[in-house]
């Protein structure tokens, strides 16, 4: 199964390229554009968003760190952001899943009980929901990006096939 998942991954990180490739053609101010309909606001909060929660769930909750550790990419971090600091953040991201996938190899259905800053009770998921929820997590706020974009003035290109992998 290990093999699988980080095929599986291996994929997302080739459509995640082209994302930045795409996002690199557009103009910096517009990427920090605020949209009202959109829950993030803007192209690289909403990006930077969609990181944080590979590290708040694979990074601190899978690996069982204290809750309080995890913390959000600051908003100064966010507001002088760009399309190479949100590179920079995903490579943290490649770590933490590769140490995710390291370490849960052997129990993927297994649930982790662990406490999170935002409840009293702690929280119950299995590795493998884990990795479902941050991978579908990440795409849907892609499809949200490229709704922005293309508001914006900038078509994305077809990608429904992955990221244009196939």
């Amino acid at each position: 199964m290990i093999e699988t998942l980080q095929q599986q991954y291996e994929w997302i990180r080739s459509a995640r390229h082209n994302l930045f490739a795409f996002l690199e053609e557009i103009p910096p101010p517009l990427l920090h554009q605020k949209l009202a309909t959109f829950g993030r606001g803007s192209i690289l909060r909403t990006h930077i968003h969609a990181a944080d929660s590979y590290r708040l769930w694979l990074g601190s909750f899978a690996l069982r760190r204290p809750p309080l550790e995890y913390r959000d990419t600051p908003n100064e971090v966010i507001e002088h952001a760009n399309v190479q600091t949100v590179r920079k953040l995903y490579a943290e991201v490649d770590d933490t899943v590769q140490r995710f996938l390291d370490n849960c190899s052997d129990h993927w259905l297994e649930p982790i009980v662990h406490p999170v800053a935002w409840q009293d009770e702690p929280h119950t998921a299995s590795p493998l929901l884990l990795f479902t929820h941050t991978i579908t997590h990440e795409f849907h706020h892609k499809g949200q990006i490229l709704s922005m974009a293309r508001q914006l003035g900038y078509p994305p290109p077809a990608d429904d096939r992955l990221g244009g992998l196939f």
